[in-house]
């Protein structure tokens, strides 16, 4: 007797049953803890979309009264109505207090940004420093509003990140949780800061997090949500630029010059990145060689940009006056290439000053005069062929941001949605792909993990980098009274011949011990004062150091895949 086939029709109802038990279960045992998790997500993001904002509106109200400014993205129009001595005290004013703030209240002097909300997401369990943080957001606000060239999108992002981690201390969250509540903190940040929810919620993802998993996508879009209603209520439903209604795309003969137009901004990126790494270096060397307090770096900074602020004093605060006569066409060939060099050095010497602030923001406006630049000459060498010039400040613009953020997806939407262009996203598609592929290159992917890089911790290269730098030897090591310690003969012999590690040393300290002795285990010691014998404290095993390891990785891979 013949099979009966199966019945698509006759089966379904049976699978729609079931499938309706599943959730049903679902829904009793897990759909509570969902819910209270979204709505904690949802408060999270009104207080980064509040903090952001507000951020926002301090920088606006200090710059508007230091500068008589009415309109603060005319900014430059009202500074060149001030007499020179006051543009070129008041970032030094601004450098004194932020450079007070960082010394009293960090205990590097250092303004904490994006980079630091990365390791902890990767390395402190989604916690941020809050202290530090808070100090940061305000030297940071000081900074924008007094004269320095930055943007504001670091701080903001750094403080959503103490929000969430005061959060995350109160409901005592593990690391995915913490971590989640990281990205859904970030999200409301950048999607209130930028009017960007699409955006808010994949930089998170994508430069934060740095994975895509599906459990954190509906925490992180609630509360990228609740960041944009946030903005929205606050300064308005409009774009932060407006764009020429003839930005059209040529037809696809004019492709090729954005695959041009995206070699060049990777190139530019690049080199705005090294600039302000060989200006840090700089301005190090210089405060070693002339013993200067850390606390007055700031204001050596600020006198250089008070002096280039009297000639060129676009370089002022975000930027975004420049960046959007860039996207409108409104600059002339030699001011866009002026403007872009002098942006690059005063991005280089803030950040080189730890004045505090972001590089995004800097980036959209280095990559939008970029843009033009070349527009202006395709379009004058093939008037026949090309397009707008102003769709290449576009392209431009994302171009060399995305290649600075080590984020193509997420800053290919932001430009979208700060021009509300949907239109001509092919061509800067392929501006931001070439310009990331080449950036990422020739720097360790982004200004961020190049920086973490620079402070060694190695997150560019993937958990297997980073992972055991996460295990003290003291958490891992057998002690005395374990059932298979290490023989207390085997342990001094092996000190004596000068292998031993300290209890504070961490696993990536410990691995190549092991590999260069080849030796089953090390000697955890403890150094005593002068003349005491060291304190043997147990034994490091080889197979325990990988059997954590291994565990570290599974956990990782099973947070991101689930």
């Amino acid at each position: 007797m013949a099979q009966q086939k199966p019945s698509l029709i006759r089966d379904l109802p049976g699978e729609v049953v079931q499938a309706c038990r599943k959730g049903w279960l679902v829904l009793r045992h897990r759909g509570p803890s969902q819910l209270q998790f979204w709505f904690i997500a949802l408060l999270v993001g009104v207080a980064a979309g509040l903090a952001a904002a507000g951020f926002r509106i301090s920088i606006e109200w200090l710059q508007g009264v230091l500068y008589d400014a009415k309109d603060v993205r005319s900014l430059q129009e009202f500074v060149t109505d001030l007499e020179w001595y006051f543009i070129l005290l008041i970032p030094v004013v601004g450098g004194l207090v932020t450079g007070a703030v960082l010394h009293w209240f960090t205990p590097d002097g250092r303004a904490r940004s994006v980079a630091d909300v990365i390791e902890g997401a990767a390395l402190e369990n989604g916690r941020v420093e809050k202290k530090a943080g808070l100090a940061s957001a305000f030297a940071s606000m000081i900074t924008l509003s007094t004269g320095g060239s930055t943007g504001r999108e670091g701080p903001v992002v750094h403080l959503a990140g103490v929000i969430s981690s005061y959060v995350s201390g109160l409901i005592k969250a593990d690391g995915i949780t913490g971590r989640d509540l990281l990205g859904c903190a970030v999200a409301a940040a950048v999607s209130a800061s930028f009017n960007a929810p699409i955006a808010g919620a994949l930089f998170a993802l994508e430069v934060v997090l740095r994975h895509f998993a599906v459990h954190a996508f509906a925490p992180i879009v609630i509360a990228s949500a609740a960041g944009t209603v946030i903005s929205r209520l606050t300064f308005g439903d409009v774009t932060e630029f407006m764009l020429p209604a003839e930005s059209a795309l040529s037809f696809y003969r004019e492709l090729p010059a954005f695959l041009i137009l995206g070699l060049l901004c990777g190139l530019v990126a690049v080199v705005f990145m090294r600039a302000i790494f060989w200006a840090d270096n700089v301005g190090t060397a210089f405060q070693h060689a002339t013993r200067l307090p850390r606390w007055l770096r700031p204001a050596v900074a600020g006198l250089f940009l008070g002096a280039i602020a009297i000639l060129y004093p676009h370089i002022i605060g975000v930027g975004y006056g420049t960046t959007s006569a860039a996207l409108t066409g409104e600059l002339l060939l030699h001011e866009a290439v002026v403007f872009a060099i002098v942006k690059v050095i005063a991005v280089a010497i803030t950040m080189a000053g730890r004045m505090g602030g972001g590089v995004f923001s800097p980036s959209l406006m280095v990559g939008a005069l970029t843009g033009l630049t070349f527009g202006m000459v395709a379009t004058g060498i093939f008037p026949d062929v090309s397009g707008s010039e102003t769709l290449y400040a576009l392209a431009g613009m994302g171009a060399v941001a995305a290649a600075v953020l080590g984020a193509p997806i997420s800053t290919t939407l932001i430009v979208f949605e700060l021009t509300g262009d949907w239109q001509t996203g092919l061509a800067v598609m392929v501006a931001v792909s070439l310009s990331s592929a080449l950036s990422s290159t020739m720097v360790d992917r982004s200004f961020f993990l190049t920086q973490l890089e620079r402070r060694g911790i190695h997150l560019a290269a993937g958990p297997q980098a980073y992972l055991l730098s996460m295990f003290r030897v003291q958490n891992v090591m057998r002690g005395p009274d374990h059932p298979q310690a290490a023989y207390e003969d085997a342990l001094w012999q092996a000190i004596e011949e000068g292998v031993f590690i300290g209890p504070n040393a961490t696993l990536e300290d410990a691995m190549p011990v092991f590999e260069e002795t080849n030796r089953p285990f090390i000697p955890v010691v403890r150094m005593g004062d002068q003349g005491q014998p060291p304190e043997v404290l147990g034994a490091l095993f080889q197979v325990d150091a990988l059997k954590q390891y291994n565990r570290a990785l599974a956990a990782t891979a099973a947070e991101e895949h689930s």
